[in-house]
């Protein structure tokens, strides 16, 4: 393999960690090196313990020229590239937050909690857009609605929204329920892209078709319009290896449950698993070449996954 291996940066959630323990963090991971740093170590106790996942932990991850911006379940977080808290941004609607996607100035976040998307403008510091997703019948419905006014949608997580990607193309998203790869018009007109099986994350356009965590089935798949569909198996270890493995793992925490995916290049992707463990993988060719495990806590998961600047140190 002749590719120079990234430097990433992952953020995880505990699943079932319980008040006063850390319940997710942030790692900077060097493929080259096998070297991996803890940069951030989550444990407020200011959240909702309530469920397996919840407000645990940190979400989504994006970078301007010289910030980080990490989601936490209800909260943007804003750091230096040397981890140095800068700000933090709250807005009513933004509760259980998954993936977020900047365009431009704008910074575009899954509201899963009330089955929305948010736009946070990074000039103005302020969320300053919604889109409430509903459906009527088989038709896909989209209102667009200000956060910053008391107008917007009810709590209600129907489609558990987890993924959004913006670009030239536009915006597409999805979520556990959607059983598709949404796309939004100018004119808020929802439309399906694809289909996709319940339960999955970060689905993401690709290549002429659609890369995706199919986590129910702890694999990661390409799937592309001429009917080309890769496989790849999450990784998995042996059970006596696993750290708190006799819990629940219906309920609250299971290992190989996909989730984290980053595209570094037309062949080759980042996927995250649990216990949390990073791979990189050639799609292309349809088989992992390496991975990095942070830890054999199964209820330890990555969450977001992104590429590490190239001309940060």
């Amino acid at each position: 393999m002749t590719d120079v291996l990234p430097k990433l940066l992952a953020t995880s959630v505990v699943r079932g960690s319980e008040k006063g323990q850390s319940h997710g963090g942030v790692y900077l991971i060097d493929f080259e090196s096998q070297r991996v740093e803890q940069k951030i170590d989550w444990n407020t106790g200011d959240i909702d313990f309530a469920g397996r996942g919840w407000d645990r932990g940190l979400r989504g991850i994006e970078f301007t020229e010289d910030a980080i911006w990490i989601a936490a379940s209800d909260e943007l977080f804003c750091y230096s590239p040397d981890f140095v808290p800068l700000g933090s941004y709250r807005n009513e609607y933004l509760r259980h937050c998954h993936e977020i996607c900047r365009r431009d100035n704008l910074l575009f976040l899954t509201s899963t909690g009330f089955d929305s998307i948010l736009a946070f403008d990074l000039r103005k510091q302020e969320f300053v857009w919604g889109l409430y997703v509903s459906k009527n019948g088989t038709q896909w419905v989209g209102q667009a609605f200000d956060p910053r006014n008391r107008a917007g949608p009810a709590f209600v997580n129907s489609y558990h929204l987890n993924m959004v990607k913006v670009d030239s193309d536009g915006i597409s998203f999805s979520g556990l329920n959607t059983q598709a790869l949404l796309a939004v018009s100018s004119d808020m007109a929802i439309s399906e892209i694809c289909n996709l099986p319940k339960g999955c994350h970060n689905a993401t356009p690709h290549q002429g078709g659609v890369l995706f965590n199919d986590t129910a089935a702890d694999a990661v798949r390409y799937a592309s319009r001429d009917g080309k569909a890769v496989a790849v198996p999450v990784p998995k270890f042996p059970i006596n290896e696993l750290e708190f493995q006799g819990i629940d793992d219906s309920r609250v925490a299971r290992q190989g449950f996909g989730r984290g995916l980053c595209v570094l290049n037309e062949r080759l992707i980042a996927a995250g698993s649990s216990p949390s463990t990073v791979s990189i993988i050639d799609i292309a060719e349809g088989r992992s070449l390496t991975a990095v495990n942070l830890t054999m806590d199964i209820r330890n998961a990555i969450h977001g996954l992104e590429q590490w600047p190239a001309g940060w140190a």
